[in-house]
């Protein structure tokens, strides 16, 4: 028998790993469009005057082999050494449990946002989890689902209290022991909103009566540990408050914040088994007095009820605030780090109170002891008392010592021109405070573990107990803690089971090669402050990341310290803002924001001092270019700039987007276009090039870093060359701008995952994305038109990567909402897609390029057959209130419990679009929001609703 040899390009299989439809689908597919080829569908749907002349070209792509020996090979630049450094970043031991059934696992790594709680149940049990044991910690009554980093959390916290707060004084103190990079990112945040910001010792400098707030470190940076419950006292004489930024294992044995009285409580939950990597990601925390919850930035789980009276978790009080408030918004936080604050809280529930404990202890008794031998050596150690971190006066000796430590693999840090920095962490071995010994002269000295010494501030121990809540009691049996995180991860749906066609949000594939990097010690197990010459291998990945971005959006520089979307637009308007105050310009603070943009744009706008004039949208949904015309003349004095979505919110390339952007530059303004949608334009236009003078990117749509439930994100920003020198600078690398972010290149540990991307895709295979991502929308969008209106297309009736499908004639017809045909989406084994955005009553739809026809061709079935149902309510066949639509999601009890309803039990589960022996089933029914409103409820519930759930 022989064999024909095949001439298939291997490399043209490793792009299928990202592109859904086989060739003989897209054939299929382009029939029913009426086209006969992709370049066809493209130059009707992107006009030819914006389209890129040249090619992308990166070279080759590289196969998984080939991708990896090169990340190998760059890896192995990072020089990984025991990190002393502290700072609020600290050696770690993640659990392998939790390594690799958490932050190792798609079922965890690529959900979406819990916007649909009936399919979160199991992240939403996890992250309040979290809240119940940051509230215990910190000792506040409630506490929220994360932030992004300890220094943005003590700026959202400077901004929460400055609305809190019933003192009007402008002054907003900080203590001088907070670590650097946080006062400078507070510093960052105040100077635009006219927030004098105070720098001094807060028992010596601090007046209470010309402050609204004061934040204070506990422990301090350099490790002192003082009592603030008097300083606390004496703000609230003043009608000011009082924050604290706690380091959470500290508090294990230390007083609360709670105690002392504190309004707020901030802090990072790095340290809790998640990897330092570089500086992120990782989940800050906050808490907060009951009095100011509903002031509280980013995301709140609550505990709610559904259509049977079962407990049910939910999203609370509005947290996307930026998106009821707008331009008013105190906050543009629309994401979280839910990620690794489910991998934090699986950290408590695996170690419990008692664990923790025992962790704080062994790391206090370990500094105690490596202090004890500096002492012995004649060194002068400050404080006396302390947790981890101590300085050592060295004098003269500064240089000789650092460099000696690095010789015995050991990182210490430098502070001012004579002392010496040290915090050691629960992977401080004695092996490691020995090598510190010999970096000090001290070679005779040998640890010993014989005694248990402490050091602790007696005023300051804590006595008060701490998550008593019986889910961190629970056996700690690794088969007792896989079994917790399996149930939690089934009760969910993430991509690793349907497609999530969420328009704006780009939920595509996030490949498994592309991930591995993530957790190497290389990439995971560096300081963000870690000397130049040990991470040359990040900076090889950072500056080749950066050049090719820049080189697939027409940019001249980029960005990497954004680590999110909203952080992104924020540095975006603060770069321009520092450009026109640089030329004399300083006045001006106008922003053209059309009415169809995201909520954050305006909120964005806002935080840096801008005043936002809304543009009317036409009725296509374009922009109207008259109205901007209008208010940019009327404005011109005074505008900085306008912020637009390319392309746009309606799922259309607008014909006059360059007109826009000459408009702006013609009055003096500056263009900000907003890479939402970017997944549309990559390798077919640069928004560079068409006029835009500043982009954010999201990589966790568009270059593939996943959502992880909500977070990480990653929003890095490009300009021209004339905003370059404004951008974010950070006290660790230098820069004339202040930091956004509290590390220097925002969440870098995860910025392999979209160098791996490209590399695997090269230029041709990033082009081919887009115009897959464009043939599946305009697939969908005809398959569907006829059922429900496709809301906006362009002139040749196509659509960009997403289309608004309108349900409100099912309203009008039958009395289906958009909700009802969401939840009737759970029951079909779907996501819905974004509801009610930018159109109130209508569905976002964005396939992506990630999924095959089989897939597009269940979610249409799913939608033609609600369409159908809802033709039957009104047609009488079926109750306009007792129906499938109605009465979605349905469980696994509407199956084999009692059942009275005017249609059958298949018709309520297995409705077309489902599987039958791989179906989802939702765990709980329709969630009551208004009831979880009006009964906030964000900690863990009794324990015997856990197991009424479970029977």
């Amino acid at each position: 028998m022989t064999f024909a040899l095949t001439d298939y390009d291997p490399y043209d299989f490793a792009n299928r790993r990202h592109i859904g439809p086989s060739p003989d689908e897209m054939a299929q597919m382009l029939a029913v469009l009426g086209v006969d080829s992709l370049d066809a569908l493209i130059a009707e749907t992107v006009p030819a005057g914006i389209r890129q002349e040249q090619a992308l070209d990166f070279g080759a792509p590289l196969s998984e082999r080939d991708m990896l020996h090169r990340m190998r090979t760059v890896a192995r630049k990072n020089k990984v050494l025991t990190s002393l450094i502290g700072m609020g970043y600290h050696a770690t031991l993640t659990p392998p449990v939790i390594l690799r059934n958490i932050l190792e696992n798609p079922a965890w790594y690529t959900a979406y946002t819990p916007y649909q709680p009936e399919i979160s149940q199991g992240r939403l049990e996890a992250l309040l989890n979290f809240q119940t044991m940051i509230s215990d910690l910190t000792g506040l009554d409630i506490a929220n689902a994360s932030l992004l980093d300890e220094a943005t959390a003590a700026a959202e916290a400077m901004t929460m209290a400055q609305r809190g707060a019933k003192s009007k004084a402008a002054g907003f103190f900080i203590d001088q022991n907070c670590h650097p990079q946080t006062i400078a990112v507070i510093r960052t945040r105040a100077e635009p909103l006219g927030i004098e910001t105070i720098v001094g010792d807060p028992f010596r400098d601090l007046d209470p009566e010309a402050v609204f707030a004061a934040i204070f470190q506990y422990p301090g940076t350099y490790g002192h540990v003082h009592d603030f419950t008097e300083v606390i006292e004496k703000l609230h004489a003043a009608r000011a408050l009082g924050i604290i930024a706690a380091d959470p294992l500290a508090l294990c044995l230390l007083k609360s914040p709670g105690e002392m009285d504190a309004d707020i409580a901030i802090g990072s939950t790095q340290r809790f088994g998640v990897p330092m990597g570089f500086g992120g990601p990782h989940a800050a925390y906050m808490a907060c007095k009951d009095a100011f919850k509903r002031a509280m930035p980013g995301r709140l789980i609550g505990v709610s009820i559904d259509a049977r009276g079962n407990k049910a978790y939910r999203l609370s009080l509005q947290t996307r605030e930026q998106h009821i408030r707008r331009e008013k918004a105190t906050s543009n936080v629309c994401t979280a780090q839910a990620l690794l604050a489910v991998m934090a809280s699986m950290y408590g529930v695996y170690y419990g109170p008692d664990g923790l404990k025992a962790i704080a202890q062994s790391i206090h008794r370990k500094t105690v002891r490596l202090v004890r031998g500096l002492e012995e050596l004649g060194f002068k150690v400050e404080p006396e008392t302390f947790f981890d971190t101590v300085t050592v006066e060295v004098g003269a000796l500064q240089g000789v010592i650092l460099n000696a430590a690095v010789a015995n693999g050991v990182n210490l840090r430098k502070v001012g021109t004579t002392r010496i920095g040290i915090s050691c962490n629960e992977k401080t071995y004695g092996e490691t405070v020995e090598a510190v010994w010999r970096a000090f002269g001290g070679d005779h000295l040998k640890y010993r573990d014989h005694d248990r010494p402490y050091r602790l501030p007696q005023a300051c121990l804590r006595d008060t107990p701490y998550m008593t809540h019986p889910i961190f009691h629970m056996n700690r049996a690794e088969a007792e803690i896989t079994r917790y995180m399996r149930r939690l991860a089934d009760r969910d749906l993430a991509l690793d089971r349907a497609m999530i066609p969420l328009g704006s949000c780009t939920m595509k594939l996030n490949a498994t090669v592309e991930m591995l990097a993530v957790t190497w010690p290389e990439f995971a197990e560096i300081h963000p402050f870690a000397p130049d010459d040990q991470v040359q291998g990040y900076m090889e990945l950072i500056d080749d990341l950066s050049a090719k971005l820049c080189d697939i959006t027409g940019y001249d520089a980029l960005s990497m310290q954004p680590n999110s979307g909203a952080q992104g637009e924020y540095a975006g308007l603060l770069t321009i803002r520092a450009f026109h105050k640089a030329r004399g310009e300083g006045h001006r603070n106008v922003c053209l924001i059309p009415t169809s943009a995201h909520g954050t744009n305006p909120a964005s706008a806002h935080m840096v001092g801008w005043e936002v004039v809304a543009v009317k949208s036409a009725e296509n949904g374009d922009i109207d270019v008259e109205d901007f015309r209008a208010k940019a003349e009327k404005h011109a004095e005074n505008l900085a700039g306008c912020m637009i979505t390319y392309p746009s919110t309606h799922g259309v390339f607008e014909d006059t987007v360059r007109e826009v952007c000459a408009i702006t530059h013609r009055h003096g303004g500056q263009v900000y276009i907003d890479g939402a949608n970017m997944n549309a334009m990559v390798g077919i236009s640069k928004p560079g090039d068409i006029g835009g003078d500043v982009s954010h990117l999201n990589l966790h749509k568009t270059f593939c870093i996943p959502h992880g439930g909500g977070g990480p994100g990653m929003g890095p920003i490009g300009v021209k060359a004339h905003l370059a020198p404004y951008l974010p600078g950070h006290p660790h690398t230098g820069g004339q701008q202040g930091p956004v972010s509290a590390a220097p290149f925002g969440s870098p540990s995860i910025l392999p995952i979209s160098w791996a991307y490209i590399l695997l895709m090269g230029g041709a295979g990033l082009t081919q994305a887009t115009r897959v991502a464009i043939l599946n929308a305009n697939y969908i969008a005809k398959r569907l038109d006829g059922a429900y209106e496709v809301l906006f297309t362009n002139a040749g009736g196509r659509v960009a990567h997403e289309c608004i499908l309108d349900t409100r004639a099912l309203d009008a017809l039958a009395g289906v909402t958009v909700e009802d045909v969401a939840k009737r989406l759970i029951d079909c084994g779907f996501h819905a897609p974004t509801m009610s955005w930018p159109v109130p009553g209508t569905l976002m739809v964005e396939p992506t390029e990630s999924e095959p026809k089989a897939e597009l061709d269940r979610f249409i079935d799913a939608m033609l057959a609600i369409r159908a149902e809802a033709d039957a309510i009104a047609s009488g066949e079926m109750d306009r209130e007792n129906n499938p639509l109605k009465n979605a999601p349905h469980t696994v009890e509407d199956l084999v419990g009692p059942w009275d309803r005017p249609y059958t039990r298949e018709q309520a589960c297995f409705p077309p679009g489902a599987f039958r022996v791989d179906k989802y089933w939702a765990p709980v029914n329709r969630v009551d929001n208004a009831y979880g409103d009006r009964n906030l409820v964000c900690t863990c519930p009794p324990m015997e609703s856990y197991a009424e759930a479970a029977e």
